[in-house]
């Protein structure tokens, strides 16, 4: 007799249990899945899963140290939810780090690296009206990321990558309705740093971030 197939769960894969959850996780989280402030209980997760409960808290854990859970004494860990004061700090802080990163991008252009960051932005300018955001969400990291890499400076590209782990329960959502605006702000970016022009890549890079926030410096 040929049983039913069961729904393959995390437990049944042969990669890393506990980046697997995180990956599950945050996608959940992103995608608003899971709301802001709703619990994370480890067990109905485990279950969820298909996993034990400990990968589920090192995952919980990781994903703390992200910025996209927090973990309160005897209430257990949640989806973070940021209060208003806390998002304009985020956007502030990130809006000048952006900036500085777009103005150091501009004063030490590499045309190897302006290339492959002219592909990302084909790229992510032809998927910028689609549905898949998880794909669109990848494409702005890319883009980002590249900036950063033109930029060479490593403290700098630390600081970020933490702040925009933080950043991207607040930006995620907000960006699913701008994905041809993103791409037009993207492509302002690239041609001042393409021209060298330190002051307007800063000064889009920072409009560029309170845009997404839908915020006013």
């Amino acid at each position: 007799m040929n049983l039913p197939k069961k729904e393959a769960t995390l437990g049944a894969a042969h990669s890393p249990l506990t980046t697997l959850v995180v990956q599950a996780l945050r996608e959940r989280i992103l995608s608003g899945a899971i709301p802001p402030g709703e619990r994370l209980v480890e067990s109905r997760l485990s279950d969820e899963l298909g996993v034990s409960r400990m990968p589920v808290r090192e995952a919980l854990r990781q994903l703390a140290a992200e910025g996209l859970v927090t973990i309160e004494p005897r209430r257990g860990a949640s989806v973070t939810a940021f209060s208003p004061e806390q998002v304009r700090e985020l956007v502030e802080v990130r809006a000048t780090l952006e900036g500085l990163n777009a103005k150091l991008a501009a004063q030490r252009h590499d045309e190897r690296q302006i290339a492959d960051m002219e592909t990302i932005l084909a790229e992510g300018t032809r998927l910028a009206t689609s549905a898949d955001h998880a794909t669109l969400l990848l494409m702005n990291q890319r883009f980002h990321d590249a900036l950063g890499s033109i930029a060479a400076n490593s403290v700098l590209q630390d600081i970020m990558r933490s702040l925009r782990d933080r950043t991207a329960l607040l930006f995620t959502p907000l960006n699913r309705e701008r994905g041809q605006q993103n791409w037009d702000e993207h492509a302002a970016i690239l041609r001042a740093v393409i021209k060298g022009d330190a002051e307007l890549a800063s000064l889009l890079a920072m409009r560029h971030v309170y845009n997404a926030a839908q915020m006013e410096p």
